[in-house]
């Protein structure tokens, strides 16, 4: 099974970025966390996204906050799929991590989620190595079932108090 890499641009975004690595870890999926900056390790950042497919990654999740050039800095330097987490700051409240992130250039894609949606980063990392395997295709396909039931059972409980 392909690994995911989930790299951060400061470790001040870790509380974030946890919530993904519990993700990747309730489906079993082999991952590496690293902190890389697009500014201050540049050469790092490079090195790790030009070796990744060869070091047997199958997507790279980045989360950054403030000017968020990270997940750029990454698709820049491999072809893998790469999800951006924009992190919230104190400064604007993410949005300048937000436009950061999903404002890329034509030929350098950066699939990017909600500001400081880390889960849905790992599930989206989830579902592209899933189009390889089936097991973890199977174990995706069972979860959305289950959400399903949560909602449909409080539908249940909710019309029952109040549609008489």
């Amino acid at each position: 099974m392909k690994k995911i890499a989930v790299i951060m641009g400061s470790d001040s975004d870790l509380p974030v970025v946890e919530k993904a690595l519990d993700v990747l870890k309730e489906y079993e999926v082999p991952f590496e966390v690293h902190v890389f900056s697009a500014h201050r390790t540049p050469v790092e950042a490079r090195d790790f996204s030009v070796n990744a497919r060869e070091n047997g990654f199958g997507a790279i999740i980045a989360a950054a906050g403030k000017a968020a050039h990270l997940a750029g800095a990454i698709a820049a330097n491999t072809t893998l799929p790469v999800i951006g987490i924009p992190i919230k700051s104190s400064t604007l409240d993410g949005l300048d991590a937000l436009l950061s992130t999903v404002q890329m250039p034509s030929g350098i894609p950066v699939a990017t989620v909600a500001i400081d949606g880390a889960a849905n980063a790992a599930l989206l990392a989830l579902q592209v190595l899933a189009v390889e395997d089936s097991t973890l295709a199977e174990k995706l396909a069972m979860a959305r079932a289950k959400a399903m039931q949560t909602v449909l059972e409080k539908d249940r409980a909710v019309a029952a108090k109040y549609n008489g």
